[in-house]
């Protein structure tokens, strides 16, 4: 993400998107009642007369702004769109004060216009721009003749897989077993360089396939083994890649940390409440009490909570008081479990009578 102007007497801040995530923090960053432009591309009739081959019409591309309504990432189309009335563009070629859908793309500006940006939306688009210097990192988990894949993005993980070698079939001759072997490695290789961008890789598993495969690389594709590193794990597929996050693995790669530490920070509110802890509390009622008695040690808010407005009063008094702030993004696991406590859960640094 990069800012490309600022005007704060207007309230306008024109943002570049260059990844997904962007377009994640994008989607948290606009809100209902903010006036949003960008350029789009429409299909306009030809009314010159003349009839062209084909009765599409002509393309043209433009900036359009519109009132938003509302606002929707779809994370595995990787669009968002902005849906609400038109209130800026060439009278041409749009009907000012109607609905209009715009799609906000990658590698294309877009300007957000607010009546107040609060401290939170100038912090998420610091993040923003700080996650874009952060390398990418990718979890593969093998077991057996099964490979899964998370590649971590800022709103939690993105699944892959699985991939299945076909190996242990009771009729393989032995003979061709390597080379059965070889096949599986190869193509979770070709899954690995369809991403880019990716410096830090952990190979883990439950057996003895993550050294068998770190092997393989490490003699075929040195530049993939130079970035991995082994780790074992007690289960396969998806519940070894959230252990590895749980492990905190990826701090000490200097990766994709944030997804890990929401996670890690949820499962320290589980222990407590599991515990029967007064050292903890969740719920908005409960956590705003706590918040106003100056308790709160950390508190973690669900991303979806976040144009509310209480929720960010609790969140400003609780940094004012020492606090310290994290906000869950809803699509991991760390997040959904936030989700059923109420979406916001606070640790303490004492406990409330």
């Amino acid at each position: 993400m990069r800012i490309i102007h600022q005007d704060a007497k207007r309230g306008l801040i024109e943002l570049f998107p260059e990844t997904l995530d962007d377009l994640w923090h994008l989607s948290h960053l606009i809100e209902p009642g903010d006036l949003v432009s960008s350029r789009t591309t429409r299909r306009i009739q030809d009314t010159t007369g003349e009839r062209l081959r084909s009765d599409r019409g002509i393309k043209k591309t433009f900036f359009m702004g519109i009132r938003v309504d509302s606002i929707n990432f779809h994370k595995y189309t990787g669009k968002l769109r902005a849906k609400g009335v038109i209130e800026n563009g060439p009278e041409d070629l749009v009907s000012l004060g109607s609905h209009h859908t715009l799609d906000l793309k990658l590698n294309n500006s877009v300007k957000i216009q607010k009546e107040r940006w609060s401290r939170w939306h100038r912090k998420r688009i610091k993040e923003a721009i700080d996650a874009s210097k952060i390398p990418k990192a990718l979890v593969v988990v093998i077991e057996d003749d099964n490979a899964d894949m998370g590649i971590l993005r800022q709103y939690g993980v993105e699944y892959y897989g699985p991939i299945i070698g076909g190996i242990s079939g009771k009729r393989m001759v032995q003979k061709n077993r390597q080379q059965i072997i070889n096949n599986f490695y190869e193509e979770i290789v070709n899954t690995i360089n369809k991403f880019e961008g990716i410096e830090g890789m952990v190979i883990a598993g439950p057996g003895f396939g993550k050294n068998d495969f770190y092997q393989f690389i490490s003699q075929r594709y040195p530049d993939i083994a130079r970035i991995s590193r082994l780790e074992s794990t007690g289960a396969g597929g998806r519940s070894g890649i959230h252990e590895v996050l749980q492990k905190g693995i990826l701090e000490e790669m200097a990766t994709e940390g944030r997804i890990a530490e929401e996670i890690r920070m949820m499962a320290r509110v589980l222990e407590e409440i599991g515990k029967t802890s007064n050292m903890v509390t969740y719920g908005k009622k409960e956590v705003k009490t706590a918040a106003e008695a100056g308790a709160v040690e950390e508190l973690l808010v669900i991303d979806e909570m976040l144009r509310e407005e209480d929720v960010e009063k609790i969140m400003d008094l609780t940094e004012n008081l020492g606090g310290k702030v994290m906000v869950l993004s809803s699509e991991h696991d760390g997040g959904k479990q936030l989700g059923a406590l109420g979406g916001l859960a606070a640790l303490l640094r004492y406990a409330l009578n």
